[in-house]
């Protein structure tokens, strides 16, 4: 079976869930998901800048669940499917990471400035549109069913994102730029 890229069906700005329904381009629900899909490619970005292969691997693993997430996300909910599901074991994966990160970081005393190195700046990004995305599934999560664990796991991601700037700095040597608040 061969799939064509364009089929025309949302030239006039709908589009369909996995199940059917057809919902407009600005429905919620297609935000949600497709900030999920905004939010995979800059993890690519990430992880094309990395060279610990640990790392890759734990990057390679969020962005199979951020595909899970979309997938759970763009189906209907009307409908009684089977969509790939998160488990406990993908949140605990993250904080795994972070404990092992923060170990070697000196601890957090001040916000920080985004920025420093570009790959730094990548997990700012990446960071910001998960937090993003998190706010988009909350808000879907206020009128339709959503599972909580995608909740729990954007949240978790964005704080990983974060200590993984951190780290990374640190292992490049380069100072974390502190924001100093203008004095009265």
């Amino acid at each position: 079976m061969v799939f064509k890229i364009y089929t025309k069906t949302g030239d006039k700005g709908s589009t369909s869930l996995y199940g059917g329904a057809r919902l407009s381009k600005d429905d919620i629900r297609i935000e949600a998901y497709g900030t999920v899909d905004e939010l995979n490619a800059c993890i690519g970005l990430v992880s094309d800048g990395m060279n610990a292969l640990n790392m890759i691997h734990c990057l390679e693993a969020v962005q199979n669940r951020l595909f899970t997430i979309g997938s759970n996300l763009a189906s209907d909910p009307s409908k009684e499917m089977i969509t790939p599901d998160l488990s406990p074991s993908d949140i605990t994966l993250l904080e795994n990471e972070i404990d092992q990160y923060e170990k070697q970081l000196q601890p957090l005393k001040h916000f920080v400035l985004p920025g420093g190195h570009q790959l730094v700046s990548f997990c700012h990004i990446a960071r910001t549109v998960c937090r993003r995305a998190e706010r988009r599934v909350v808000t879907l999560s206020r009128d339709s069913q959503v599972e909580e664990m995608i909740i729990v796991y954007l949240n978790r991601l964005s704080d990983y994102l974060f200590v993984l700037s951190r780290y990374i700095a640190y292992k490049q040597g380069i100072s974390e730029r502190k924001w100093l608040p203008r004095k009265p």
